[in-house]
Order: C-alpha cells, then structure tokens, then sequence
C-alpha cells in the first residue's frame, strides 16, 4: 500500500533554493566542438540526483549582462554505467551557455545545477530499441543507448547523422560498445559529407525492419520531423515514437519561488496526486497551475522552467479534466496519452488524480 499524506491549506515558506553546486572532476574533448563535463555530486544530494537515462541537468551559467543564464543539457552517462554524471555540451554558433561552458570551465570548477529533469525516457530496458540522434542530440540518445545494453536485454540499432566524420560525438565509445555487445548493438553512422542529407524514403527503408522497435529521436527540429514522418510512412506505432524537446528558457528557474495559498472559494477541485510512491491530497484552485499549488502546499514537486517550455514537470491525468493550457513542447499522442504540463494546466472538473 503507497504512503499517504494529506495536505491542508494555510500558509508556507517559500520554496527553497533548489540549486545544487557540482564540482567539475573531469572534462573530456568529445570532438573539435564539444565536449563532456563530469560532476560530483554532494553526498547530502546525492538521491536528490539520481536520474534516468534520458534526463537533462538545468545548469546556471555566469553572464555579465543579466548575472546568469539557465541552459539544460542531457546527460550522456548512464545510471546503470557510470559512477557520476555526465553531460555533453556542443558549440553553437551564437549560442552563451555552450561557448562559455567549452571556454572557461575546467577541473575543480563548481557550477550550480537542478536536480535531473525530464521525460525522454525508456518505461521498459528490456525492449528493442531504434534511436535516432542528430549532431549533440547524441547525448541523450547515448544515456539510453548504454543503459538497455547494460541494464536490458532487447537490441539497440542507432542511427547517427553528422556534418562529416570529425562531428562525430562519442565515436571511439561507440565502436567499443559495438565491438562489446556485437549481436545486440547496430550502429549506421550518415555523414553528410560522403552521403548528403537523408531523405525519408531512405530512412523509412533503413527503418522498416525495426518497426516494431520502441524509437527515440534527438536532434534539430527538421531531423526529427523526417524521422517521425518516414517511421509513420512505415507503420511504426505511433506510442512507439518519443522526441526531445527543448525550447530555450525565458525566466530564471533558480530565482527562489515565494506562492501565496490561494483560499479555497468552494469552485477548487479535489486533487490525488501520486508522486514518487506517495499519495497527497490537496484543493487544486480553479485557474491555478498544478506547480504553483503543490508548491504553496509545501510539496516539493518538479519542475524547472514553470515556462512550458522544458518538460520537467510533466505529468499524466489519469481521472477528471484539466484546462492544458500551453502544450507546445508535447506531441499530440502525449496529450492523447494524458500527459500534461504542471505549471501549464487548471483543473476543470470537480476531481482529479494525476501521477507524476
């Protein structure tokens, strides 16, 4: 029987800073333009950071003009694998976060980060696997990709597009885990160079004998819409298609969060909300997000952005309505599947019950 707690209006203390400062004990050149940090975590937080594969770690970077920026960057390591985490930052042109990371963090260096977010993320390690990944959309791709070899038992073929062979993120990694797990691991690798842009027939045809394979993809936007359209055109299901969306982030997901209680009017719904084993009931005011009132509850719930933009606190409705909201960042099998965003959503009926 999970735990429960119920929870009752009044007043509470701000949100706490969530910020975790990890101190840099390695960094390894990836390629000419990027390149992998690892952390070490505090002991204290250290269950605060444990991790899925697929999960992203929303790092604070220092910038003259506005004091700091928040970037998310996947990790490419592995709980199942690694001993710490790990995550791949590539330049992009024009991009602060990525040139400042690449150009002034070095061994010893603290860096404040969130907890790990996310939803791109295997239910199952025992499935087969298809990944996509363009470019650094590797990284992600990368975590799930050791953790069903170490930790499952499907196989795992990757598809892996770059400009030429130089762009080649991980790519000593990959021909061990290749050579490791010969039988389980096929790896194309498409170079633009030798080959050209991949159209969707080809990529259809590459994919048609994994159709049944559970697939995720990361890359640039234009990638994943011709992947996502030739495993369609293949009769790929479309619950076995999962994406990595980020948008960039307009607010300060590290400013501490002071939410007043809303007092309940008689028009807020009943809420069962189940997060990490433990059931909370709580009054969800109508016209109020999800985040905001777990948070004047006192319920340490998550989140990064509260912008719609990031996926951290992504949820399932699993009885009653909710208003959506923004959904920008999910796709339309994740809505019909009842996923939602907390920070986005207001309840509509009089009950609710949501799982995290």
């Amino acid at each position: 029987m999970l735990p429960m707690s119920d929870v009752e209006s009044g007043s509470r203390p701000p949100a706490s800073d969530r910020a975790v400062p990890l101190t840099v004990t390695d960094v390894i050149e990836e390629s000419l333009d990027a390149k992998s940090l690892v952390f070490a975590v505090p002991g204290e937080h250290a269950q605060r950071f444990g991790y899925r594969p697929g999960q992203f770690l929303t790092l604070r970077i220092p910038s003259e003009r506005t004091g700091s920026v928040a970037r998310c960057y996947s990790l490419a390591s592995s709980p199942h694998t690694d001993d710490a985490p790990k995550v791949t930052v590539k330049r992009t042109s024009g991009g602060f976060g990525s040139n400042w990371l690449c150009d002034n963090i070095s061994i010893g260096d603290t860096i404040d980060s969130l907890p790990p977010s996310g939803a791109f993320t295997p239910q199952d390690l025992d499935a087969d696997f298809l990944l996509w990944a363009a470019g650094s959309g590797i990284t992600p791709v990368m975590s799930i990709l050791k953790s069903v070899l170490a930790a499952g038992t499907g196989r795992v073929v990757l598809c892996y597009a770059n400009r030429d062979e130089a762009s080649v993120i991980f790519s000593a990694e990959l021909r061990e885990l290749a050579a490791r797990y010969a039988g389980r691991l096929t790896v194309l690798h498409w170079l633009e160079s030798i080959q050209g842009l991949p159209s969707r027939a080809q990529l259809g045809n590459f994919a048609l004998p994994y159709a049944g394979y559970h697939c995720f993809i990361c890359g640039p936007a234009a990638f994943m819409t011709i992947v996502k359209d030739a495993l369609s055109e293949v009769g790929v299901p479309r619950e076995h298609i999962h994406s990595e969306v980020f948008q960039s982030l307009d607010g300060d997901p590290f400013a501490e969060v002071t939410v007043d209680v809303i007092p309940d009017d008689g028009q807020a719904a009943d809420a069962e909300i189940l997060l990490d084993g433990e059931i909370h009931h709580l009054r969800w005011p109508a016209g109020r997000n999800l985040v905001d009132t777990m948070m004047a509850a006192g319920i340490e719930v998550p989140y990064s952005c509260r912008e719609g933009s990031c996926g951290s606190c992504a949820a399932t409705v699993t009885d009653g309505q909710i208003d959506l909201g923004n959904t920008a960042i999910l796709e339309e099998q994740d809505i019909a599947d009842g996923l939602f965003l907390a920070c986005q959503a207001c309840p509509l009926s009089s009950t609710v019950k949501i799982e995290f």
